[in-house]
């Protein structure tokens, strides 16, 4: 049965959320350690119902049941820490793709706010 699934997973929920699901395996280079870490997120939904309804007008239908679910585990590499001899350091993922956006946001919100100005002025002008 779908619910019992359903259950299970939601039980099963606290042994995946560990620290292994942000912090990687270390991988080993000679003197050198590498450990990746993860930002880790999640969530999930359940919805039900019941129902009934017609007699009114009659002509059936509607009568009842229902159910629904879903979910999302989302990981995304933010760093890796590099362990030597002489040192640790924790070496940030820059995501280009992300930072790409969001500098054509700023420069679509400045067009913005300057077209606004500017025609603020000419209306002022025109008075």
């Amino acid at each position: 049965m779908e619910v019992e699934r359903l259950v299970a997973a939601i039980e099963a929920l606290p042994q995946s959320a560990s620290v292994r699901a942000v912090f990687g395996e270390p991988i080993r280079v000679g003197e050198r350690v590498v450990v990746p870490v993860a930002r880790v997120g999640g969530g999930f939904g359940v919805g039900f119902g019941e129902g009934e309804r017609p007699p009114e007008g009659e002509r059936a239908a509607p009568r009842g049941r229902g159910g629904g679910g879903g979910g999302r585990v989302t990981a995304r590499p933010v760093a890796v820490i590099e362990i030597t001899p002489e040192a640790v350091h924790v070496r940030p993922i820059v995501d280009a793709t992300r930072l790409a956006l969001a500098g054509m946001l700023l420069v679509a919100w400045n067009v913005f706010w300057v077209t606004l100005t500017i025609r603020a002025l000419r209306a002022r002008k025109g008075r």
